[in-house]
C-alpha cells in the first residue's frame, strides 16, 4: 500500500481480545463478503484480559457466584441475575459448538474444561443465606442438578483439600454443581483468530496503536500508528468496535461521540495466589466460590479454583484487590488523570464520596504482607503452606462510572455496550462476567449497529443459535435438548477434565 493511500474496510475492530475475535467470526459467518481488520497494540492477541493468568477462567453460568443472588431485607434470594447469566453462558456454548461443529475450528479441549462449580460459607447466618438460595435456585430449570449439604463427610469428598485440617465443629455449608467449566480465553481468542484467518478478507495486526477517529460522511476516518516503525496510516471504515478492555474508554472518549460522554473508569488491579505441586493441586477439583468481605467489589470475591491452561492444572485463590491508575496492565500511569475530563469530573467525584467503603478495603488489600493472604486462603484451605504458593500479577479491571440523576454519579460493576445513534462505532465498557456472555454482548451490537442486516441475517443466526437468552430461561425442555447439545460438541457431557497437574 503507498504511503498516503487510504484502506478501506466495512468493520475496524480495536484490540485482538475475546470481544473483538468474537465479534469478527460472528460477522464473517453472517456475512463472509465483509471485509474487515483486527488492529492489536501489543505484539499479539490475547495479552490483556482475556491471558488465562489475568482472569479466573470461570465460565460464569451463575452457578457458584453469590453475588449474583442478592438476599432482600425479608430473607428472599433473587435469582433473576443468576437465570439471565446463566443463559447469556448458554449462548456462548451455543457459538462455540457450532464452530467446533464446521470442523475446522480445532480441539474444544484446547479452552473449556469441566470443573464442578461449588459455593462455600461458613458460620449460621451464611448457612441460612445459602439453604435459602438453593431452595430458590433449584426450582428453576437452569440450576436443577444443584446440590447442597452441610454434612462434612459428604464435602470432604466434593472438596477433600478444603477439609483437611478444618476443625470439626465448624459451621459450614456448600452447594455443587457438576456441570461447571473453566475456560481459556486466551486459548479460545486464539483459536478465534486463527479461524478467523481462513476466511479471506480478514486481518489481524498487531503493534498497532490508534491515535485518532474523525466522523465523515462513510463512517469513520481512523488514523493508526505503527509502534514498530513509527509509520502512520488511514483506515476508512464503515463501522468501527472499540474492544480494547481497560483501554475502550479513552478511544470512546476520542470518538467525541454524545452517547460517550459522562462515563468515567475506575481501575482496579488484581493478584492471585498460585500453587502448581501436583500433590496438592490434584486434591482439588473444582472452583469454590465463597462471600466477599463487606465493602469489597464484586471481583474482590474469595474463590479457590482449579484452571487448566495448555493440559495443565493448577490452582488459583483471590483475587486480591489493588489500585493503580493503569487502564491496562501495559498501560500508562497517566491513563486515569488522562480520562477526567469536564463531563465526567462531577459523576467521578460523586463515586469518590459515595465509596469511601470500597477506597478503604482497596487501601487495605494493597498493604497486605504475604502472611495476611495467605490467612485469607487458610478459611479455603486450613493447612495452607507459604512455600506451595507465589503471587502472580491479575489483570486490570476498569469499572465503569455514569453518571445518575439522583446522585451525580455512580460505580457500576459489570459491562455496558456504549453504540453511537447511527450505529457507526460501540464501544464495550466494564469487566465481569464479560468474557463468558461475550457472545450475547456481541449479538446484541450486532442488533444495535447492523439494523439494516438483521432480516438478511435471521436465518444464519437461527442456524447459529438454535435458543436465545429470553426462551432457554422459559422452557425447560429446550433448555436441556440445546445444553446437552452443546456439552457433547464441547466435550463437556463427561464431567471429567482432560489434563494432568502442573510441575
Amino acid at each position: 500500500m503507498a504511503q498516503n493511500e487510504i484502506q478501506t474496510v466495512d468493520a475496524l475492530l480495536v484490540g485482538a481480545g475475546i470481544m473483538s475475535a468474537t465479534l469478527a467470526v460472528l460477522l464473517k459467518e453472517l456475512d463472509p463478503s465483509l471485509k474487515l481488520e483486527i488492529v492489536e497494540l501489543q505484539e499479539s492477541g490475547a495479552v490483556e484480559s482475556s491471558n488465562p493468568w489475568n482472569n479466573a477462567g470461570t465460565g460464569h453460568a451463575g452457578l457458584c457466584e453469590l453475588n449474583y443472588t442478592p438476599q432482600a431485607a425479608d430473607g428472599a434470594v433473587d435469582i433473576k441475575k443468576a437465570v439471565h447469566i446463566n443463559t447469556q453462558f448458554e449462548v456462548s456454548k451455543q457459538f462455540w459448538s457450532y464452530l467446533v461443529a464446521k470442523g475446522s475450528f480445532g480441539s474444544p479441549r484446547n479452552f473449556i474444561n469441566p470443573i464442578p462449580h461449588l459455593s462455600f460459607v461458613r458460620g449460621a447466618k451464611d448457612i441460612g443465606f445459602l439453604k435459602t438460595r438453593f431452595e430458590a435456585m433449584r426450582q428453576h430449570h437452569a440450576f436443577a442438578d444443584m446440590e447442597y449439604t452441610e454434612d462434612k463427610a459428604t464435602m470432604a469428598e466434593w472438596m477433600p483439600l478444603m477439609m483437611q485440617g478444618r476443625q470439626a465443629d465448624e459451621q459450614i455449608a456448600a452447594t455443587r454443581v457438576l456441570g461447571g467449566t473453566d475456560v481459556n480465553f486466551g486459548a479460545l481468542t486464539s483459536q478465534l483468530l486463527g479461524y478467523l484467518a481462513q476466511q479471506g478478507d480478514a486481518t489481524v495486526t498487531c503493534n498497532q496503536k490508534v491515535t485518532d477517529l474523525k466522523r465523515n460522511a462513510d463512517g469513520w476516518r481512523v488514523s493508526i500508528k505503527d509502534t514498530q516503525n513509527g509509520a502512520d496510516r488511514e483506515v476508512q471504515a464503515r463501522f468501527v468496535f472499540l474492544g480494547a478492555g481497560g483501554g475502550a474508554l479513552p478511544l470512546l472518549q476520542l470518538s467525541g461521540i454524545p452517547e460517550g460522554k459522562g462515563f468515567g473508569g475506575f481501575p482496579v488491579s488484581g493478584q492471585w495466589l498460585r500453587c502448581d505441586d501436583p500433590a496438592i493441586v490434584e486434591k482439588h477439583e473444582a472452583k469454590v466460590y465463597s462471600q466477599a468481605e463487606v465493602g469489597a467489589p464484586p471481583m474482590s470475591v474469595p474463590h479457590l479454583d482449579t484452571r487448566v491452561v495448555d493440559g495443565k492444572k493448577s490452582l488459583l485463590f483471590g483475587p486480591y484487590a489493588g489500585f493503580t491508575t493503569k487502564f491496562l496492565k501495559h498501560g500508562s500511569f497517566l491513563d486515569l488523570p488522562l480520562s477526567v475530563r469536564p463531563g465526567n469530573l462531577g459523576p467521578m467525584l460523586a463515586v469518590a464520596r459515595d465509596n469511601m467503603d470500597l477506597t478503604r478495603y482497596l487501601i487495605k488489600e494493597v498493604m497486605q504482607s504475604q502472611d495476611q493472604r495467605l490467612d485469607a486462603l487458610r478459611k479455603f484451605y486450613p493447612e495452607v503452606k507459604s512455600e506451595d504458593w507465589r503471587l502472580e500479577i491479575a489483570g486490570q479491571r476498569v469499572q465503569i462510572i455514569k453518571k445518575d440523576p439522583q446522585k451525580g454519579g455512580i460505580l457500576q460493576f459489570g459491562t455496558e455496550l456504549v453504540a453511537a445513534g447511527d450505529g457507526s462505532i460501540a464501544a464495550l465498557l466494564g469487566a465481569s462476567p464479560g468474557a463468558s456472555v461475550t457472545v450475547s454482548i456481541m449479538l446484541e451490537l450486532i442488533e444495535r449497529c447492523f439494523t439494516g442486516r438483521n432480516g438478511a441475517w435471521t436465518a444464519k443466526l437461527a442456524e447459529i443459535f438454535p435458543a436465545r437468552e429470553k426462551v432457554l430461561q422459559s422452557d425447560a425442555a429446550l433448555y436441556r435438548e440445546v445444553s446437552s447439545r452443546s456439552d457433547a460438541l464441547l466435550q463437556l457431557a463427561s464431567k471429567t477434565p482432560v489434563a494432568e497437574p502442573s510441575v
